[in-house]
């Protein structure tokens, strides 16, 4: 298994993370999300499946989540991954990432809405520090 250095773990703990996926005009959608470290060393991700994030990963599980250390932009994490996709109807993982958060991620949701867990598999991992060059 691929893993993430421990020089940067400390940006596995920040609020937000970008992820690309593949559109499904072949460009890339990037967007803005919550994310969990979580206790097994892979990433997860909890997302509505009304998204259109969710319909390009459905289609293309290969993503990318980039994290960039705010104090030091030239210190980044870019994760490449497949995306593997596991229905979350009774909110155990949401509910885990929410507390992180501390927001209640159910009330996120219309009703009839559904989540699922995007668990990201790396196949590369590039932390970079320019500081250190």
């Amino acid at each position: 298994m691929i893993t993430i250095p421990e020089t940067h773990h400390d940006l596995l703990q920040t609020d937000v993370a970008m992820l690309a996926t593949i559109g499904r005009n072949g460009y890339p959608q990037v967007t803005a999300l919550w994310f969990l470290f979580d206790d097994d060393g892979l990433i997860r991700l909890s997302l509505n499946t009304a998204r259109q994030k969710v319909k390009n990963l459905q289609k293309h599980p290969e993503c990318t989540l980039f994290i960039f250390d705010r104090a030091n932009p030239g210190r980044t994490l870019e994760v490449r991954a497949r995306a593997e996709l596991t229905p979350d109807p009774d909110y155990i993982f949401a509910d885990k990432l929410g507390r992180k958060y501390g927001a209640n991620v159910r009330m996120m949701d219309r009703p009839g809405e559904s989540r699922v867990v995007v668990t990201l598999h790396p196949v590369k991992v590039n932390a970079i520090d320019l500081s250190r060059r």
